[in-house]
């Protein structure tokens, strides 16, 4: 299952210019795998005075950004879970910065942040592997908006990207 397959009616639209940053060139897995690859990397290249720099008052430092998202696709695949296996109940949405304020990034070492972000990654990875084709295309409420299984793991894959932007545009 490649992103070109993923029609605009799965996912709410706040969601498309995550989706818009996601290569077409590998499937749904290939880039779960190939992506948390690229960031790590491109973490590893940031100076270490940048993880605690904040480019404006109270905006998140780098490590808070890890941070969100490793908790942010924590609640992607236990959404994407609950749709696979067929539980219609609708599932809330989650305040982000309530996370972020509660995690204490800052203490944390970069490494530690960048270990756990791959523990997740491989957790999701096992998760996605296991779902038949029938199961990506299931459909639930997240959020209060339809969202597909499929489409969650290419909400996973970008919203790293965005952040990776952001990185780039705003701290480095």
């Amino acid at each position: 299952m490649n992103i070109k397959e993923l029609p605009a009616t799965e996912y709410a639209d706040f969601y498309a210019p995550y989706i818009a940053t996601v290569d077409d060139t590998w499937n749904l897995v290939e880039e779960l795998e190939v992506s948390v690859h690229n960031f790590i990397h491109f973490v590893r290249e940031i100076p270490l005075d940048k993880f605690d720099y904040r480019y404006a008052e109270g905006k998140w430092t780098i490590k808070d950004i890890i941070q969100h998202l490793i908790d942010a696709e924590r609640v992607f695949a236990y959404r994407a879970l609950r749709i696979a296996r067929n539980d219609s109940t609708p599932l809330p949405g989650f305040d982000e910065n309530s996370y972020v304020d509660s995690a204490g990034a800052g203490w944390r070492s970069i490494q530690d942040l960048l270990t756990e972000m791959a523990l997740v990654r491989q957790s999701t990875i096992t998760l996605f592997k296991s779902f038949r084709d029938g199961d990506l295309l299931k459909s639930g409420v997240a959020s209060g908006r339809t969202v597909s299984v499929r489409a969650l793991g290419f909400i996973i894959i970008g919203h790293q990207n965005h952040h990776m932007r952001v990185f780039s545009e705003r701290y480095l």
